[in-house]
């Protein structure tokens, strides 16, 4: 049984995934640019919308898996945050880290409850 607290969690990961989404689309496209014309940068947000489906349908092991996918966002948000020379580059990458750390909470939010439970009743068959 979900809780509400539980669909809480899957909107705000659900939400966060878009925006990420949405951020590295418009980031690489249109917003700042690494070089003007130099889209390529773009493909990046490709491994993201493999998961989506399953993380709206929520799946369960589709959100685990992307928990650690999502990292991989996290850490160039890191790098350009503390690199790029462009301040408007800079505040993106912090969005980024946010919208990463974001996702991480909303998806562990989500699946704590089912791995609490999924673990008492493995314990309770041992007994």
């Amino acid at each position: 049984m979900i809780t509400a607290r539980q669909k809480q969690f899957h909107l705000l990961a659900c939400v966060s995934l878009i925006g990420l989404i949405l951020l590295c689309i418009l980031w690489e496209t249109w917003l700042a640019p690494i070089r003007p014309g130099s889209f390529w940068l773009m493909l990046k947000v490709l491994p993201l919308f493999i998961p989506l489906r399953g993380v709206l349908r929520k799946d369960n092991y589709t959100m685990q898996w992307t928990s650690m996918l999502i990292w991989l966002y996290f850490t160039e948000g890191i790098v350009r945050a503390y690199s790029d020379i462009n301040l408007l580059s800079v505040k993106l990458a912090w969005v980024e880290v946010i919208l990463s750390v974001t996702y991480v909470t909303g998806i562990l939010g989500y699946l704590r409850p089912i791995k609490k439970e999924a673990k008492k009743a493995r314990k309770s068959q041992h007994e």
